[in-house]
């Protein structure tokens, strides 16, 4: 005698089955989710960092050879730091000697409830020396 339908045990195997297979499906977009949430906050911080090279690229008021920092307005938990250096110079340089001058930017923010990101660029200009570092090596 032949019987319509499914037995108990094929029903079992096949809610275990998509059980699995929706278990897996759930931990792949939430994977997918904080991967994309990552990668804005690189996308965001690789933007702040292009404009803030642009602005210190242009910028008169940056020392010769030292350090600036600051935060980006309306990024509470963002900010950065440049260090700026002589790249290349002529042997013996006298003031008002051009050169090339290395401007290291770091970007910084701490995603919430995260450890704080790093991202670091390099820019450079000419430069003019400084009565005041004519001297120095």
């Amino acid at each position: 005698m032949k019987r319509a339908g499914f037995t108990l045990l094929e029903v079992m195997v096949a809610t275990l089955i998509m059980g699995v297979a929706v278990t897996g499906l759930i931990v792949g977009l939430s994977q997918s989710v904080r991967n994309a949430s990552r990668l804005a906050g690189y996308d965001r911080a690789a933007a702040l960092a292009r404009s803030q090279m642009n602005e210190l690229l242009l910028s008169d008021q940056l020392p010769f050879d030292g350090e600036v920092e600051g935060h980006f307005e309306g990024t509470p938990n963002a900010g950065w730091r440049a260090v700026t250096r002589p790249f290349e110079t002529q042997a013996n340089p006298g003031p008002g000697s051009e050169v090339l001058q290395r401007i290291a930017l770091q970007v910084w923010w701490e995603p919430e409830g995260g450890t704080r990101r790093t991202l670091d660029i390099a820019g450079y200009r000419p430069a003019r020396i400084p009565a005041a570092e004519a001297g120095r090596p």
